[in-house]
């Protein structure tokens, strides 16, 4: 063995993706490189297993409600020995996968395993106005935002009711997609008719937002076990209002700014999970609160040559899973041994030992 790999601790021995597996053959090749074979390297060292599957590889046997029985390609797994990693993937290639996906959430979850990015959470982040109402006490505020459906009646404009506060140049995006795809800039609520018309084509939600300048910068805290980790800072091409790498952005990781690190309990409290990503923009003035990503990526970056940070931060994350995995089986097993002590009372004809529901998490 590795000096550097250590058996996990506990009985977890594996960590299953659940991602749509609708990736071209480019995109899968460049994800593979940018971090899907370190994460399954950094599991490796901690004596785990990475896996991606989609949501179809999951076959769950009920046929004896006492004892579920659940597999993932023809292999079974418990909740003691896997965790399944389930955050709500929602871009346009992966609609048809939506229900699917969250569906199978809440049966892993209903069948005792541990979900990093429990059903509710999930919907939380993959909205991004939900995300925005769900964390609007930030003591960093958030970006002002108006929320449109594009159904078969938006060439009626009747979403124009909300838009009476919005300030031009704006930007109108996909209220759930990620990576930065499909974001525009509106010089006028003309031009947000026409991109509202084309957003119809695939029934697509849209947010609309005050554009905050040419050069802001997008700056993404990786929380880890409730405290910042890290800042991968994003920085857009000249001109452009998108900072991800995918449309040209520059990368670079760096400390977490006081003011982003004091804000952090604040998500911490609300969002009760081993691993997120909170982004801030900074628009040359002052920061505000702009996304959740349950599940944000840990990428390559050119200024992190030998990936030493880059795989510091995923070490972290699992280590985070591993060790939250952990506490959920002895919640479970606590909560079973009071029940069980409680119906002991009941049989001998004693009260309850207690009238108030246990506390599991």
């Amino acid at each position: 063995m590795n000096p550097s790999q250590a058996p996990a601790a506990g009985p977890l021995r594996r960590m299953c993706w659940i991602f749509p597996d609708r990736e071209s053959t480019r995109m899968a090749e460049t994800w593979h490189g940018m971090f899907w074979d370190l994460y399954a390297e950094v599991a490796a060292d901690l004596g785990l297993s990475w896996t991606r599957h989609s949501p179809d590889a999951v076959t769950v046997d009920c046929t004896d409600p006492a004892r579920t029985r659940v597999y993932v390609d023809d292999e079974p797994v418990t909740p003691h020995d896997t965790l399944f990693i389930t955050a709500l993937y929602s871009l346009p290639y992966q609609q048809m996968d939506v229900f699917n996906q969250y569906a199978l959430c809440a049966v892993l979850q209903q069948a005792g395993f541990y979900l990093p990015f429990p059903p509710e959470t999930s919907l939380i982040g993959n909205d991004k106005l939900a995300t925005l109402l769900h964390l609007g006490g930030s003591p960093i505020p958030p970006v002002p935002t108006v929320r449109i459906g594009t159904g078969r009646d938006v060439s009626r404009h009747l979403y124009e009711v909300a838009l009476g506060n919005m300030t031009y140049p704006a930007i109108v995006k996909p209220a759930g997609w990620c990576g930065g795809g499909g974001i525009n800039l509106a010089r006028s609520a003309g031009d947000i008719r026409g991109l509202a018309g084309l957003a119809q084509g695939g029934d697509t939600t849209l947010v609309v937002q005050p554009y905050l300048g040419d050069g802001t910068v997008d700056h993404r805290v990786y929380v880890i076990d409730g405290a910042p980790h890290t800042v991968l800072k994003r920085t857009p091409e000249p001109g452009s209002p998108v900072s991800n790498a995918t449309h040209g952005g520059t990368l670079e990781f760096t400390p977490v700014p006081e003011e982003l690190a004091k804000a952090t309990s604040y998500f911490a409290e609300r969002l009760r999970i081993p691993f997120f990503c909170v982004d801030f923009l900074h628009d040359g003035q002052r920061f505000w609160f702009s996304e959740l990503e349950p599940d944000g990526v840990i990428p390559r970056v050119p200024t992190d040559p030998d990936r030493a940070v880059q795989r510091a931060v995923v070490r972290a994350r699992f280590t985070a899973y591993r060790d939250a995995h952990a506490r959920h089986l002895a919640a479970e097993a606590a909560a079973e041994a009071d029940g069980e002590a409680d119906g002991g009372a009941e049989a001998d004809g004693g009260a309850p030992l207690s009238t108030t529901p246990k506390e599991t998490s």
